[in-house]
Parts: structure tokens; C-alpha cells; sequence
């Protein structure tokens, strides 16, 4: 499987769907507007955070200095 934009974007999008799918299905005290509200976008931006600090290292890696 090649890498590219967006197979990565696909492929990160569905984590997130099923990580909040799962949180939302839970039998744990917190309602589905919260977890829609608050832990959606905070799973988004926590997680693109990491996909560029990632491909950064990967590109670093990658280039044998």
C-alpha cells in the first residue's frame, strides 16, 4: 500500500470515526453531545499533531543525515 495525501487522510479519518464510535457506544457516564463537542476535535488536532511530527521524523529518517 503507497502512502500518499490521501490514503494517510482516509486512513486517519476512519481512526478517528471509529475511536468515536466506540467512545459513543460505551457504557461510561457521558453524554454523546460531549464526546461529539469536546473529544472529537480534541482527537483531530491531537492526532494531526502527531501525523506531521511523524512524517517529519519519517522525512528525517528518510534522508540519512
Amino acid at each position: 500500500m503507497e502512502f500518499n495525501e490521501t490514503t494517510t487522510g482516509g486512513l486517519f479519518i476512519g481512526l478517528v470515526v471509529v475511536a468515536l464510535l466506540a467512545l459513543i457506544l460505551a457504557p461510561i457516564p457521558m453524554g454523546t453531545s460531549t464526546i461529539l463537542m469536546m473529544v472529537g476535535p480534541s482527537m483531530l488536532v491531537f492526532g494531526a499533531l502527531c501525523l506531521a511530527l511523524g512524517v517529519k521524523l519519517g522525512e528525517n529518517r528518510a534522508s540519512g543525515l
